[in-house]
């Protein structure tokens, strides 16, 4: 049995409809095709599902689609964060309502805590509910980072599992997988560092890149922890122009236009997200030809 947010995660992009409104039936569609292809579990209303720009409402709809869609037969870890804390305990409690596994709660962006202000922070979510907790660390993003000896206070709350790590620092990560106990789950949250955060003793990734492939990148996971190294080596290889391309711009802008011409969904945003740039759209489409990604593939 794998422990729980272990393995390759996927996290969703939220697709929309001509009107601008959640497509619930796209949801579904998604998360179906993930699940059939073998991810190991699904991460929806993160910052790749758009979620800052998404109600309250339509969160939590959001996740009762992909609850309902699994059926139990993958974890679902949803996205639940900010800066904010009663705000975030608020959709804790929300994603518990409608059915999540776990909570991914994203570190307080533009106000910087202090690390006494994260582990209160955290210990506050926590304690407000009953699921799993995994912490994502983005400084990039948040302008606030974990320290490795923060995320050993964080730890000890009974119900923080596990940190999603992106950092991009390989010193910082091979730190916390050497700091925390056995059973804390370390997962890369870029796709690009995924087999070298798993030598250090990562457990996985919560991918963007398996909104597209995500056979492939489940079974990058697996073939390292099966010891098959040198083939995942060269899935890795293969895979890495697409893993980088779609960063390219602001996630989940050219992971959208990849799986609109993929014929997965229509390509939408919601502001302040607009489609990619000419270029980017020449070079994502170089990259599709590359390494074979083709619309008729997933369509048949």
């Amino acid at each position: 049995m794998r422990t729980r947010f272990t393995g390759c995660g996927t996290a969703l992009v939220t697709p929309f409809a001509a009107d601008g409104a959640v497509d619930e039936a796209g949801v579904r569609t998604l998360a179906r095709r993930q699940i059939e292809a073998g991810i190991h579990f699904l991460v929806p209303c993160g910052t790749t599902g758009e979620a800052p720009t998404l109600t309250p409402g339509e969160r939590r709809r959001v996740v009762e689609l992909v609850v309902q869609e699994s059926s139990g037969r993958v974890p679902v870890l949803a996205g639940a964060g900010g800066y904010n804390t009663a705000e975030v305990i608020e959709q804790a409690r929300e994603m518990e309502r409608a059915g999540a596994d776990g909570l991914l709660s994203v570190t307080p962006y533009y106000n910087k805590p202090t690390p006494d202000g994260l582990v209160e922070h955290y210990k506050a979510i926590a304690g407000a509910t009953s699921l799993a907790v995994v912490l994502y660390n983005v400084p990039s993003r948040t302008g606030c980072n974990i320290e490795p000896q923060t995320l050993t206070r964080l730890a000890a709350i009974p119900n923080v599992v596990g940190v999603k790590e992106s950092s991009g620092n390989l010193f910082q990560i091979s730190e916390v997988c050497r700091v925390v106990r056995d059973d804390f789950v370390v997962v890369s949250g870029d796709d690009a560092l995924t087999l070298p955060a798993m030598a250090v003793g990562g457990r996985g990734v919560i991918s963007v890149a398996s909104n597209e492939m995500p056979a492939e990148l489940a079974r990058l996971v697996e073939l390292f922890e099966q010891g098959r190294v040198a083939e995942a080596q060269m899935l890795n290889k293969r895979l890495l122009p697409l893993l980088l391309g779609n960063f390219i711009e602001s996630n989940p802008i050219p992971v959208k236009y990849v799986m609109a011409h993929m014929g997965l969904l229509e390509e939408r945003y919601r502001l302040p997200m607009v489609p990619p740039r000419a270029e980017t759209r020449e070079q994502l489409t170089r990259i599709m030809d590359e390494i074979g990604l083709r619309p008729a593939e997933v369509r048949a």
